[in-house]
């Protein structure tokens, strides 16, 4: 997407943002609810694991967005796997709601600093915008990618993202 220099960072991220959601709820869809304990090795997540935790991931942007730091040492345990799509589906759309309304920022807020720590030790520190970006927009894009594999693997077809995929011309 090519933005102006007058647009605000908030304009900018939520056009990101919506189109972003949308393609990874058009993969969410898709899920079988028959194969969601199915997992491609003995490491990896199940498909309903890596498909509750991507229909969690906008939630990072509460903390981000709002809050000045957060310390993973007080991190809440991995939230437990839906168990069906119409579970996911609910979870993805409550969430990505939510989190669109807490990006109702001003460029100041964006800009401002947001630190990330572990048992109290800074991390790092980074405007909150790069934190947006890299927490949610870069790990759903992530997550997503591992997903549209997944269907791949169990002969789903995997709708197009950015362009079109074998399985879907546009």
């Amino acid at each position: 997407m090519f933005y102006t220099v007058a647009m605000a960072i908030k304009d900018a991220l939520l056009a990101d943002y919506d189109h972003e959601m949308g393609t990874t709820r058009k993969l969410l869809e898709r899920l079988p609810d028959d194969r969601l304990s199915w997992k491609p090795h003995a490491k990896s997540m199940s498909l309903g694991g890596l498909a509750t935790h991507l229909s969690t991931i906008p939630h990072w942007a509460g903390t981000i967005l709002n809050e000045p730091f957060f310390d993973l040492a007080g991190a809440p345990p991995n939230q437990p796997e839906r168990t069906s799509r119409a579970e996911l589906l609910a979870a993805f759309d409550e969430t990505r709601t939510r989190t669109r309304t807490w990006m109702d920022k001003s460029d100041a807020e964006y800009l401002s600093n947001w630190t990330l720590k572990r048992g109290g030790q800074v991390m790092f520190s980074v405007p909150r915008v790069s934190a947006f970006r890299s927490f949610v927009l870069h790990h759903i894009i992530h997550h997503r990618g591992q997903l549209s594999v997944y269907l791949r693997l169990n002969d789903i077809p995997v709708p197009a993202i950015y362009g079109p995929s074998a399985d879907e011309g546009s």
